[in-house]
């Protein structure tokens, strides 16, 4: 599914318009990008956690030279899903 199947499914399940669908769903990925951004969790009860991790610096291989590569630290975000999400997709 992309985002314009995701808008789709949202308007007619909440019976509202594409557009209105599209705003609520853009609305949700800013507040949690900037949740995120600020190290916060989000926390959306039944459905999972986005986190943010820190990733080490760590020492890679070029796997077309076999030449060693420093690979720099880095933040990673996280999903963990929820109990009801993992029993619904099982």
């Amino acid at each position: 599914m992309n985002k314009s199947n995701l808008i789709d499914n949202m308007a007619k399940a909440a019976g509202v318009t594409k557009v209105q669908a599209a705003a609520a769903l853009d609305s949700f990925m800013s507040s949690t990008q900037g949740a995120l951004k600020k190290g916060e969790k989000v926390i959306l009860v039944g459905f999972g956690t986005f986190s943010v991790n820190k990733r080490a610096a760590r020492k890679g291989r070029n796997p077309q030279t076999g030449k060693e590569i420093n690979i720099p630290a880095k933040k990673v975000v996280k999903f963990k899903a929820g109990a009801n999400l993992s029993a619904k997709v099982r």
